[in-house]
């Protein structure tokens, strides 16, 4: 299965069509959002094109193909308006014989870890900065923010494909792989 991960659009409608186009190229089955959807948040400045009635009405035509777990900025309100559900605080996923734990990254991280084994794979959004780092035998992702990209990262989302993670800017270059067959420390 191939899904496409995004996190963090902050209500820029600019970027968030700019993600779509390279949905519509990328075909994948899914498209997991890991949060923070309408609202730009207060430490954030406006990203371009601030318009979250326009996110809400591109996001909300292809609700069938959309997971979604609830960012920080995220509230009851926005869910009223999006016709998928978005309060979720995490979800599970399976690739390539690992549990993947996806959530935005505010509550469960590095610091505060769910409970994953080794090998598992723990993704999130949250701090707009692309990783993928080994941590305690597991491996922690982040696709970065679609639109307030931070630490002078691009303006990002990953694929997820038959065991390997792919970085790629919203012009559609990848710049990153991670196989996750480099996870090591399982028993």
């Amino acid at each position: 299965m191939k899904i496409m991960i995004a996190s963090d659009i902050h209500g820029s409608a600019y970027y968030c069509r700019k993600l779509l186009e390279r949905y519509r190229e990328e075909k994948p089955e899914k498209l997991l959002l890991l949060g923070d959807i309408l609202y730009h948040g207060p430490r954030n400045a406006l990203p371009r094109e601030y318009a979250p009635t326009e996110v809400i009405r591109m996001l909300n035509a292809i609700k069938e193909e959309i997971l979604c777990v609830r960012g920080n900025c995220d509230t009851e309100v926005d869910q009223m308006v999006l016709e998928f559900p978005i309060m979720a605080e995490y979800c599970i996923l399976y690739d390539a014989g690992r549990m993947i734990f996806a959530t935005h990254g505010h509550q469960f991280n590095m610091e505060n870890p769910p409970m994953l084994k080794a090998g598992d794979v723990l993704l999130h959004g949250h701090t707009h900065i692309p990783a993928a780092e080994l941590f305690e035998g597991k491996l922690y992702v982040n696709p970065g923010s679609v639109s307030i990209p931070k630490a002078e990262s691009e303006h990002s989302y990953m694929v997820l494909k038959d065991g390997v993670f792919q970085w790629k800017n919203l012009d559609g270059r990848g710049y990153k792989t991670y196989t996750l067959e480099k996870i090591e420390g399982e028993d």
